[in-house]
């Protein structure tokens, strides 16, 4: 028997379990799980090490071995996230609506799980933490799938995670982790419809791609983060250039980081150059058209594969436009409707950027790094979905359940 197929047997055995554990026994798993996490934070941060040496022996950049270290820091705030987790409202069980059929019928509109959700993620191993706590509050059981590269973070987690539920007498299988990660085993899990109801990429566009184009079991798209900030005319510009630094320098690695810029020709003379001086530190790479080169010192001209690219680095490609529409035409081509924004001094501008951008978050006056489940208070997030069916941006619980309609009748029958 293979390992995927012992793993779904696992979670199907236990699935109705832990859909019928109760907000309290939840809450109170969770918080135990917080608690081993900080208990063995010593245990992780070793394990961690070694996919850290090993990511070095392999010649991964520094950008992206950013995205795997596991430290004190990053090791509480998992913690935090799960406290944060156990205090949100429960879904599950909520009636969404409730009304009576003119045949008598009471009828209600039920949240309950999804049952045994999949996940496929690259590099990040704090995804284990959020994706499991995520699944565990909205009573479904979870296999996860991480990359090669956080094989022992993420083992350790898996490990800590289900020696506290085994102490709260839950089934470990509620959590359970894939250790085959070859590609071999990704592909096994697309096709994995006997055991899994749904199942999340979260990851580059290789990644997401490949499992749109092959899985056989449904999926929910979490999409990759061709972000962009649009200067507009009215633009304060010393506001700008301070929210473009926090949205492409911050953390350059993660999908709400900004990796286009779209000036308007009016302030393009007179912004490009603060911007320009603001991101030296960092050295960015300027990918720029040909208007927008005039007003830079060091920069590349940009390709059309340049603008519909997310590079995950510090490089950034810049666009000038004319008007607001030729703006929002050219985000709409080229961005990957996760999150887009607007720098404006115009209440007409924002409003028609926010009701013609199509994209999951769109922003006035801040910055995309805010597209987070963290951030958006629903503790964690399981992913930003950039689709339009049943979940869109960040997903936190509700995403992660569904409804069935609940009837109640006195011995009617249909005529």
């Amino acid at each position: 028997m293979s390992e995927l197929t012992q793993l779904g047997q696992n979670a199907k055995q236990i699935a109705n379990q832990i859909a019928r554990l109760s907000t309290p026994e939840k809450n109170a798993a969770l918080q135990a799980i917080a608690d081993k996490i900080i208990e063995q934070n010593e245990f992780i941060i070793s394990e961690n090490q070694k996919d850290i040496e090993n990511a070095k022996a392999n010649g991964i950049d520094e950008v992206m071995i950013d995205r795997l270290i596991l430290n004190e820091a990053r090791i509480q705030f998992l913690a935090d996230s799960l406290i944060g987790v156990a205090q949100l409202e429960d879904p599950i069980g909520e009636i969404i609506t409730g009304f009576v059929t003119e045949d008598g019928l009471s009828i209600d509109e039920k949240r309950v799980p999804l049952g045994i959700i999949g996940m496929i993620y690259e590099s990040r191993p704090n995804v284990t933490v959020d994706a499991a706590s995520l699944a565990f509050k909205t009573g479904n059981a979870i296999i996860l799938r991480g990359g090669k590269e956080a094989i022992h973070s993420n083992s350790a987690l898996v490990q800590v995670m289900q020696e506290a539920l085994i102490a709260k007498q839950i089934p470990k299988e509620a959590i359970q982790l894939v250790t085959d990660t070859t590609r071999q085993s990704a592909t096994d899990m697309m096709r994995l419809n006997d055991y899994l109801d749904v199942l999340i990429p979260r990851g580059g566009a290789g990644l997401i791609n490949a499992v749109k184009e092959n899985s056989t079991v449904p999926i929910i798209e979490t999409g990759t983060g061709n972000c962009h900030l649009f200067i507009d005319a009215s633009a304060n510009l010393e506001r700008a250039v301070e929210i473009l630094v926090n949205a492409k320098v911050q953390r350059p690695s993660v999908c709400n980081a900004v990796e286009s810029i779209v000036v308007h020709s009016e302030i393009a003379e007179k912004f490009l150059p603060l911007a320009e001086k603001a991101l030296a530190p960092w050295q960015v790479e300027l990918l720029a058209d040909e208007r927008a080169t005039q007003f830079l010192t060091q920069a590349t001209l940009a390709t059309d594969e340049d603008f519909g690219t997310e590079f995950l680095d510090y490089k950034l490609s810049i666009k000038t436009v004319d008007n607001l529409e030729e703006a929002i035409n050219h985000i709409n081509q080229y961005s990957t409707h996760h999150s887009d924004a607007i720098i404006t001094e115009s209440y007409s501008n924002s409003e028609i950027f926010l009701n013609e951008i199509d994209s999951a978050a769109v922003y006035v006056n801040a910055s995309t790094r805010f597209t987070d489940g963290f951030m958006f208070g629903f503790g964690a997030e399981i992913g930003i979905s950039t689709q339009k069916l049943h979940a869109r941006g960040p997903m936190g619980l509700k995403a992660l359940t569904t409804t069935k309609f609940i009837i109640r009748g006195n011995g009617q029958i249909r005529q």
